[in-house]
């Protein structure tokens, strides 16, 4: 079964980014707000990807201010998996 959760983005363009996991499956990535192309091309990416490839695939990534969209998408993933249990 599909859930969806919420993860507000620090220090970057993104507002938010609302993530669908189903089972230990990143099902649906959406970002609101930030660089449309590139949130767009890393969402459709890691659709159907195992949460901890996903994680170590983004975490780390550098924009600016130590951070990127990327690897906030990582740390929404790594919250999800502290929560649920996954």
């Amino acid at each position: 079964m599909a859930e969806t959760f919420e993860y507000r983005p620090q220090n970057v363009c993104s507002r938010l980014i609302k993530i669908t996991i189903e089972g230990d499956i990143v099902a649906k990535v959406e970002f609101v707000g930030g660089c449309r192309g590139n949130t767009q091309g890393v969402a459709a990416l890691i659709a159907g990807m195992k949460i901890d490839e996903a994680i170590r695939r983004l975490d780390g990534i550098q924009c600016r201010n130590g951070t990127s969209c990327p690897d906030q998408l990582a740390q929404g993933l790594k919250k999800i998996k502290a929560e649920k249990g996954i």
